[in-house]
């Protein structure tokens, strides 16, 4: 089976019990019990709901895992998963991580004994260097967030490998649409499913999958000793979501390549960072590991005056929060996904005062070119 078919397909579609077409929205706390000895499945909704365990099925299913968790947010999945490690253990990690988890990493877990050693991952060399005895995870993004850069997940894999040691990938820019990174060697994927997932800038979700069962397991543990699961309400909407997902990525990465070689052309931009261009460094990586360079990009203006005017003037392309919607969403990565980095480590990641992010929407692209242009004057 296709993944076209599978997003439609590959989880439960009928709901047993009166044949819809869908599983319905199980809006419900707890269940009633018939045998003091022997449970049923369901007992207490903050453990087990039949909506979200549909949403969890089928998002396992299309990253190709043995279990898939679903959580109230992306940063919900990624520090409930990040709680398998223990005080003492140390992490590798992408230097220019989505500035949430780089906060939970700097602060919390490192308050718990947790360390993290921030690396360039587009450099394996740089991976293997920042492996110490005590290090029992690499945690990467590839593309990352907000520069695009783009990491060997193969060959990061191998080297966690040898190390005995597991591989976390944030896939939120890419979907298992696009890319699969437990199918390149990894052993676990995170999501905000909030994003492109879902699609629709109207629910707040996250997912962790895995491949192996006992990991899965473990994950579980702490999901339901934290209460972070999602709620059925959102896991029937991201149900409603996932089923759409390759027609809406196939149209906004069209729609990206368009805005994208314009934007090359443009005299008030610097760089354009984007894996679907031939001279981006991760292009030929990217291209190996994955199906398509996605809808997200960012590029960098000329000042700090056209990136205010952009952000400030733009009408078609929301100045927001979030990515991965059917509307256009510009954001500043300074202010925004990575406002919780003190300015001088924006600066030695290169995430500057002048550098924007969009996610680029249905909407038709010469009309987006068109607002982008008037924005920028």
């Amino acid at each position: 089976m296709k993944l076209a078919t599978k997003l439609i397909h590959g989880g439960p579609t009928v709901d047993q019990q009166t044949g819809a077409l869908g599983v319905p929205i199980y809006q419900i706390s707890t269940y009633r019990q018939t045998s003091v000895d022997h449970f049923s499945k369901y007992d207490y909704a903050r453990g087990d709901n039949p909506t979200r365990e549909a949403l969890e099925d089928t998002i396992a299913v299309l990253e190709g895992g043995s279990r898939c968790l679903a959580f109230a947010s992306g940063m919900a999945a990624i520090s409930t998963t990040l709680m398998i490690f223990s005080p003492g253990d140390h992490l590798v990690v992408c230097d220019d991580v989505y500035g949430g988890a780089y906060r939970v990493l700097s602060t919390i877990f490192s308050r718990m004994g947790i360390s993290s050693t921030f690396v360039d991952a587009t450099n394996l060399a740089a991976i293997e260097a920042a492996i110490r005895p005590e290090t029992k995870g690499i945690y990467l993004e590839s593309p990352s967030n907000p520069l695009l850069k783009v990491t060997d997940l193969r060959g990061a894999a191998e080297i966690a490998r040898r190390h005995g040691i597991i591989t976390l990938v944030d896939n939120t820019f890419m979907t298992p649409y696009l890319q699969r990174p437990l199918e390149l060697g990894c052993d676990i994927v995170l999501h905000s499913g909030t994003k492109f997932i879902n699609g629709h800038s109207d629910v707040i979700c996250g997912f962790a999958v895995v491949r192996d069962k006992e990991l899965g397991q473990r994950i579980r543990y702490i999901q339901n000793a934290f209460g972070t699961g999602l709620g059925p309400q959102d896991s029937f909407l991201t149900l409603r979501g996932v089923k759409t997902l390759k027609v809406r990525m196939d149209q906004s990465q069209k729609n990206t390549l368009r805005i994208v070689e314009w934007l090359k052309e443009h005299e008030r931009v610097t760089a354009v960072h984007y894996p679907g261009l031939p001279e981006h460094p991760g292009y030929a990586i990217h291209a190996a590991q994955a199906d398509g360079p996605g809808a997200v990009f960012s590029f960098e203006l000329d000042s700090y005056e056209t990136t205010k005017r952009l952000l400030e003037g733009s009408h078609l392309a929301a100045f927001a929060v979030s990515l991965g919607g059917v509307e256009s969403i510009i954001s500043y990565p300074a202010r925004m996904s990575h406002a919780s980095l003190p300015k001088e480590e924006r600066d030695r990641k290169g995430i500057k005062d002048t550098l924007v992010r969009l996610s680029v929407g249905l909407e038709d692209p010469d009309d987006l070119i068109a607002d982008l242009q008037q924005a920028m004057g």
